[in-house]
């Protein structure tokens, strides 16, 4: 049975990762850890106040706790990022090599995600491959592609049984965006019941990776519980589900509120951060390699994300 030690417990993607963890491998066995205090379901478990920045704190909960596992979630995204490009990096680097050191003293399993993100304008923009030139040109992508290679050092130069996924844009509707680049994504479902129009930040035909919550989740299980021996990259495995742009959305959310209207007004900021990521990507690696499969395509989720949103504003 794990015992994880979950940092960024609060984010986008750890404030469910938690309750999944935690129905698959027990409440008491899921330590969740945020720099903010603990809110909702994460009080329903063991929760830590963590700032990533002190490596002392990390090793005293996982010695505290006995943990076997550390999932190091705790980042600046990368809209944000671009607007504090040198704290980012002192988060988003300095937090992930103080976990890793941590893994490293306790030999811990270790999971860290990296993202579409690590991607420039020069890699393949169609079906990228899951190897392929990797020059990105924001700092988020500087830290992400950094992060890889430091995973990948890790496991080569101690051993630490280092894993992680390059993640796509995120969709969700349980946790509200947190300064990423594909948010888009998500707002345009909540408009689309509050006000039934949305006006998108990303320029219509800007196509990228996106993937339903659900569908994430259950990757980051499925990876951490596979066998080691068919792992060939192990880090920065490529996943998605589906590759849209802002209009496919509409289209999709159409067909259960056909009023539903988009307009656009670009930001430039994101907008560049956009145009050079990848259109789409190739995810045959992990497919061959520890089994991954999404579940959702667009409709399925765009269904799920209108009824779920309803009943959450009600």
């Amino acid at each position: 049975m794990k015992r994880i030690l979950v940092t960024g417990a609060r984010g986008q993607i750890g404030s469910e990762l938690i309750t999944k963890l935690r129905g698959v491998y027990g409440n008491d066995n899921i330590i969740a850890t945020d720099i903010r205090t603990a809110e909702g379901e994460l009080k329903e478990g063991p929760f830590e106040i963590l700032d990533v920045t002190d490596e002392k704190r990390i090793f005293e909960i996982a010695k505290k706790h006995q943990v076997d596992t550390i999932m190091h979630l705790a980042a600046l995204l990368s809209a944000t990022a671009e607007k504090m490009p040198k704290i980012a990096w002192d988060i988003n680097m300095g937090g992930l090599v103080n976990t890793l050191e941590v893994a490293r003293e306790l030999k811990l399993q270790f999971f860290t995600p990296s993202s579409i993100g690590a991607f420039g304008p020069s890699t393949p923009k169609v079906q990228t491959p899951q190897d392929t030139l990797q020059r990105p040109t924001t700092m988020y992508g500087v830290n992400k592609v950094a992060g890889e290679l430091l995973c990948d050092y890790y496991y080569e130069r101690f051993g630490v049984d280092t894993r992680g996924v390059r993640f796509p844009g995120l969709i969700s509707y349980v946790a509200p965006p947190g300064g990423g680049t594909t948010d888009y994504a998500v707002e345009i479902y909540y408009e689309a019941i509050k006000q039934k129009a949305y006006t998108s930040y990303i320029a219509e035909g800007t196509y990228m990776d996106m993937m339903y919550m659900p569908d994430a989740l259950e990757a980051i299980v499925q990876l951490m519980e596979a066998d080691s021996t068919k792992l060939v990259h192990r880090n920065a495995f490529n996943i998605s589900a589906i590759s849209a742009e802002p209009m496919d959305f509409a289209k999709a959310i159409q067909n259960h509120i056909p009023e539903f209207e988009i307009a656009f007004n670009v930001d430039p900021v994101r907008q560049r951060i956009a145009d050079s990521w990848p259109d789409s990507i190739d995810s045959s690696a992990a497919e061959a390699e520890w089994g991954f499969k999404a579940k959702y395509d667009i409709n399925s989720m765009t269904k799920e994300m209108l009824e779920k949103i309803a009943e959450k504003i009600k």
